[in-house]
């Protein structure tokens, strides 16, 4: 660079001393110009390559920060933003399951019930009310009624039994649980080791529409079903509760060092996650999209969920995913929308070939753990236009879109404007998963083809930027990292390694941390040596994850 100087400077005086001086100004330009050219012409080149990628990601993120300030402004909660769907098109269908059809009105109207119920049965504004239901409509409208009245709905694993179904409720310290009578016997099994103050409900389901006097109504001082259906919806009200920055349900991620932690979500932060996939994924209200994914989990439970709830589109829900059924379920409810997690793709790709790989109406697949290694396969066998991988931690504040359809990317950093999004990529310890600090302390960035690991930073006073956490304050201080990029400042550290290529583009490499993955959820190891520990009389167990 100094020899390019030199010969720049040298060039100039040669053309000041030998043309005149108008001349000379032209010519010093032009060597400006050519020597800008050739030393960054790599930058001039990722400028080109990825200047509409980045245009468009920055155009949706407008859009992003547009809603949000509108429901900030209102500090909403979810309830009331669900009420401004309502009253667009309250006959529009919002779930469908099986046979059956709930439009926004029905999905409103039976979670004013819900209110009615838990407000006659003592719930105020601050308890904490656990769900366990599986993949019903009902289940999104119990917690949606829970927080219309204040109430903070932690999402429990339908999968727990015995321990980990009591650290969930104990640690999320509820108030009340209502639960699906499928699950009356786990219930019954740690029954005796709750807090004697907690209110049980008992939800047993009836078909949609199904009178009181249809049924055989048992009216037991728990039956749940039996006090919604004698209490009438009542009118709409706004929500009493800490609003759109205020704790909306807690939705459990595996621990890396033993059971499960609840993470802390806010409307704010389900808007995110919703709005993150429907703009970058450039989804539309009219879409109808296909979810077999748990609803206790973030991917179902916010980001799909909040494609209702939020901007209006039609959600299928199925109780528990079927490779063999996806598409031709797509086909049954006539989806132009699919979700999915790497498993599942790697399911479906396994089945045998059918004239329904192409019969339906699917444009666009959105998820993630989409491994490279099938994406391509998939999308071709089954006539996928874009498939719209997602990545972000449930309890993170940052959330990343492959917004172009890049194979076997997870999303991207600008190199051009890398400021525009608070996100970057650090060295990291091989051993001990510790950031690298340079001589000032300060952590290294990752380089282009370095793997380092995924972070965002916290900005307390933005929303948008802000780290909830986990409901135990000491297990989040833990996934935060401080003095990152300059002294003071502070940023949620995923654990998660991330790669980057020249042009920006990230690519997921591996999981820090003793997790496996296992029918899209990732499992403590530490639970599972547990687990075994138990039945083997307490012997020691060793239990690792491996590629599958």
């Amino acid at each position: 660079m100094i020899l390019a100087i030199g010969v720049l400077a040298a060039s100039c005086a040669v053309a000041l001393e030998i043309l005149h001086w108008k001349t000379s100004m032209i010519v010093v330009g032009i060597l400006v110009f050519v020597y800008n050219i050739v030393m960054h012409r790599k930058w001039i080149y990722i400028a080109i390559r990825t200047f509409s990628r980045d245009m468009s990601a920055i155009w949706c993120y407008i859009k992003i920060l547009k809603l949000t300030r509108n429901f900030t402004k209102n500090n909403w909660s979810m309830p009331d933003i669900f009420h401004q769907v309502v009253k667009k098109h309250p006959h529009k269908s919002c779930f469908l399951f099986e046979d059956e059809t709930w439009t926004f009105q029905q999905v409103e109207d039976f979670s004013l019930r819900v209110s009615a119920v838990l407000k006659a049965q003592g719930i105020k504004r601050g308890d904490t009310v656990g769900v366990l239901m599986s993949n019903i409509p009902e289940m999104p409208a119990t917690w949606l009624g829970t927080a219309r009245i204040g109430g903070i709905s932690p999402l429990i694993n339908t999968n727990q039994t015995g321990n980990a179904l009591l650290h969930s409720i104990n640690i999320a310290k509820c108030d009340a649980l209502i639960y699906g009578s499928e699950y009356e016997n786990a219930i019954q099994e740690v029954k005796k080791e709750f807090n004697p103050a907690i209110k049980l409900f008992k939800y047993t389901r009836r078909p949609l529409n199904t009178l009181p006097n249809h049924v055989q109504v048992v009216n037991t001082p728990d039956d749940f079903a039996s006090m919604l259906e004698t209490t009438p919806p009542g009118k709409w009200f706004l929500s009493d509760s800490e609003g759109f920055n205020g704790k909306l349900t807690y939705i459990y991620t595996s621990g890396t060092t033993g059971l499960p932690k609840a993470a802390v979500i806010s409307p704010s932060r389900m808007c995110f996650m919703a709005s993150g996939v429907q703009y970058l994924g450039f989804l539309n209200t009219s879409d109808i999209i296909y979810c077999p994914m748990p609803l206790y989990h973030s991917a179902g439970g916010c980001v799909t969920v909040g494609q209702a709830f939020i901007f209006g589109c039609t959600v299928v829900i199925r109780t528990k995913f079927s490779a063999s059924a996806y598409f031709p379920d797509c086909i049954k409810y006539k989806a132009t929308v699919g979700h999915y997690i790497g498993e599942m793709c790697r399911y479906i790709l396994a089945t045998p070939p059918s004239p329904t790989d192409k019969q339906h109406t699917v444009r666009t697949v959105y998820g993630n753990g989409m491994r490279p290694i099938i994406w391509t396969d998939f999308v071709k066998r089954f006539n996928i236009k874009r498939v719209v991988e997602f990545y972000g931690a449930t309890e993170g504040n940052a959330n990343i879109v492959n917004v172009d359809n890049k194979t076997g990317s997870i999303g991207f950093i600008s190199r051009i404007i890398p400021a525009i999004y608070p996100i970057a990529i650090i060295k990291v310890d091989p051993v001990t998963g510790e950031p690298v600090r340079n001589k000032h302390g300060l952590c290294e960035l990752a380089k282009p083809n370095e793997p380092g690991v995924f972070i965002g930073k916290i900005q307390p006073n933005n929303p948008s930027r802000a780290f909830l956490g986990y409901v135990d304050k000491e297990a989040s201080e833990k996934k935060i990292v401080r003095n990152v990029l300059s002294h003071g400042d502070s940023a949620f550290i995923s654990g998660d390694i991330i790669i980057s290529d020249d042009l920006g583009y990230l690519y997921f490499k591996d999981r820090t941390g003793d997790t496996f993955r296992w029918r899209g959820e990732n499992v403590s190891t530490t639970e599972v040596e547990s687990a075994i520990s138990k039945c083997a009389d307490q012997r020691d167990a060793v239990v690792y994850g491996v590629e599958v």
